[in-house]
């Protein structure tokens, strides 16, 4: 049944402290052509070697220790995606319910239908596959569809790529997306904030150091570009190096090799380099801050992530996911939506931190809707307006105002504008789909006619 999905790089995982089941669907999953890793415990799946998330995961609810629901709710909250299939030895609704709110994609009871069991890991395999093939990022615009295709077609190759944006935006999450689709998927993703360590630590800390290399080094440790190796090696805020350091991944770029704080060894760096900033490359060259051979090393392949501001046809489908996504882990269950007059004012702010900054907006939203209705009260603007400024209206017709949420100029606003804007933005998000328009609007099917038809937009 699976058998031709047997070139997936990634392996199905068995955690279930009954060494007999293990043995049993590891045994069955291997025959349909899947690589499989077993574990007898959640500590023990946890404590492996990290490297990408599983393709699935099949999880025993009762574990020595932590159990599996405990388990799932651990993936949940450190963000990481897996499509994973319970295994009991009890029937328990109340049980069984709880795990496939919180996402699980199925609740098998023990013994376990054969057919059913590679039915549903076929499923899960396909559901990651797909969501690898844009990296579980959310994005429909042109300007996001443009990165995604550029990290499509470096992914496959051992180019040195160069990510640039706002924070926020999302660029280590395309740095995952390329190292995925790339022929080192099988190894690990490796990842260090340049920005936030000084430059001893940070030196150290990627190339790792000898017993004895200076006061504390009781012994001997290996740096990030070593456990990379086979991998990438993603560093992040490049632009905050120190000039010595630089001329060190300089070196790495340039020949393939380095040494240990305290080393006479050179060390082969089998890694793939992707790098990303949000500073001005350039400018920082021209300022004698960013070695200009470096920058030229780095910049082989570039992509621009575009801030939030720009593609504001992302927010409400980013916004739709964060609810589903979040509602599970903050509160225990989804919330119940998200009123109209909210949507607006998510439209209507500049987002200066990205989808960082959304994706917080959302959780603090849904703390205090506490399961209802997200309202535009619960948005972390309204918390603070007496010390920060408000966030800007949605761009309006031609001539027209453009004010703040609870700003408003002397001479009045367009409220007609304001709402042709937001009905047309919906319609070409939801492709002109009104159905689907009309959802993203709070609206019903024959009120968004009715508006449509007032505007011409019919």
């Amino acid at each position: 049944m699976i058998a031709n999905r047997g070139d997936m790089r990634r392996p199905v995982c068995i955690v279930d402290d009954d060494a007999s089941v293990r043995e049993a669907v590891g045994s069955l999953l291997r025959s349909a052509g899947l690589t499989v890793e077993t574990f007898g415990s959640a500590r023990e799946f946890l404590a492996s070697p990290r490297r990408d998330a599983p393709s699935c995961l099949v999880l025993d609810v009762e574990l020595p220790g932590q159990s599996g629901l405990d388990l799932q709710q651990e993936l949940i909250k450190g963000n990481v995606r897996v499509p994973i299939i319970f295994l009991t030895g009890r029937g328990d609704i109340p049980m069984s319910v709880r795990a496939i709110r919180a996402g699980a994609l199925d609740f098998l009871t023990k013994p376990v239908d054969v057919d059913q069991l590679l039915g549903a890991i076929e499923k899960g395999i396909a559901q990651d596959h797909g969501a690898l093939q844009s990296g579980g990022v959310i994005g429909t615009s042109q300007s996001w569809r443009d990165v995604l295709a550029q990290a499509a077609k470096v992914a496959p190759t051992e180019t040195t790529t160069l990510l640039s944006g706002e924070s926020g935006t999302g660029k280590e999450v395309v740095a995952h997306l390329i190292h995925r689709g790339s022929r080192r998927a099988e190894g690990p993703f490796v990842a260090l904030n340049c920005a936030a360590l000084p430059e001893a630590l940070l030196e150290s800390e990627l190339f790792g150091y000898e017993k004895g290399a200076f006061t504390g080094a009781v012994s001997a440790r290996a740096g990030r570009l070593e456990q990379a190796a086979g991998g990438t090696l993603f560093l992040d805020e490049v632009g905050e190096m120190s000039p010595g350091v630089q001329a060190k991944v300089l070196r790495v770029l340039q020949e393939r090799e380095f040494q240990r704080l305290g080393g006479t060894r050179m060390l082969k760096a089998d890694v793939r380099v992707i790098a990303a900033t949000n500073r001005d490359l350039k400018v920082a060259m021209t300022q004698g801050a960013f070695r200009e051979d470096l920058y030229y090393r780095l910049h082989v392949f570039a992509i621009h992530l575009p801030p939030l501001r720009e593609r504001r046809e992302d927010i409400l489908p980013l916004l739709e996911h964060f609810v589903q996504e979040l509602g599970p882990v903050v509160i225990e269950r989804p919330a119940a939506g998200i009123s109209r007059e909210a949507r607006a004012h998510f439209l209507a702010y500049a987002w200066p931190g990205n989808v960082r900054e959304l994706r917080n907006a959302v959780e603090r939203a849904l703390i205090l809707c506490e399961g209802g209705l997200i309202n535009p009260e619960h948005l972390p603007w309204h918390a603070e307006a007496g010390e920060s400024t408000p966030p800007p209206a949605p761009p309006s017709a031609p001539g027209a105002a453009e004010p703040a949420l609870g700003v408003f100029p002397a001479h009045g606003v367009d409220l007609e504008a304001i709402e042709r804007t937001l009905i047309e933005g919906a319609l070409k998000q939801a492709g002109w789909n009104k159905s689907r328009a009309a959802t993203l609007l709070g609206l019903s099917r024959g009120k968004l006619y009715t508006r449509m038809e007032r505007f011409g937009l019919s």
